[in-house]
């Protein structure tokens, strides 16, 4: 009879230990889980301005800064900034992917293609610019969807405050800052980043 008590009591020893490891693996698979859902940018497709597909995954071992623009915004003329730095840096694995959005006190009211020709004249940009988009609310393109939640980009959750925030994105298509609209695209926080 001792031994069967004994036996038992190995037996219940066992399972409690095999539960108790059990519990302490479970936080590290879920952060495992976590780290395997995060995505990168080059999942996504878009148009551009001309109505092209254009395909994140082209731009593989480049720098990305992804800007939401407006054409009659207090910060429009950071186009110039934006192309002065795309110009400098777009043969050493940078670029700049703008998208239009009409998100804020309605600042973008034009057609693609005068979006495209309102760039071109004023600004000569020569940089990727996709078809208008949502960045913000219900309707809100996936792209900005990545960059604007953790559980997607990994990094961090954020709102698009205004027009012309920034978003960079590693050699790797993971995003890596979140630049605030008034921050100029010419500031060392920025140059500095593109330059390492």
């Amino acid at each position: 009879m001792k031994k069967v008590a004994i036996v038992i009591s190995c037996f219940m020893f066992l399972i409690s230990c095999k539960n108790e490891a059990q519990t302490n693996t479970k936080p590290e698979l879920i952060a495992k889980t976590e780290t395997m859902n995060k995505e990168n940018i080059y999942q996504f497709k878009v148009k551009n301005l001309s109505g092209d597909v254009f395909d994140f995954a082209s731009l593989k071992g480049k720098k990305v800064m992804v800007v939401n623009t407006a054409s009659k915004c207090g910060l429009t003329p950071q186009y110039k900034d934006l192309e002065a730095i795309y110009e400098k840096y777009k043969d050493k694995n940078f670029v700049i992917v703008g998208f239009p959005a009409n998100n804020f006190a309605s600042q973008e009211p034009g057609t693609d293609k005068e979006i495209g020709e309102f760039c071109q004249l004023n600004y000569g940009v020569t940089f990727p610019m996709m078809s208008k988009v949502s960045v913000k609310g219900d309707d809100m393109c996936d792209v900005y969807k990545f960059l604007t939640q953790k559980s997607k980009n990994g990094l961090q959750d954020s709102q698009v405050e205004w027009n012309f925030q920034k978003y960079l994105i590693n050699e790797k298509g993971e995003l890596e800052k979140v630049i605030s609209p008034q921050v100029l695209p010419t500031d060392a926080s920025i140059v500095d980043w593109i330059a390492k």
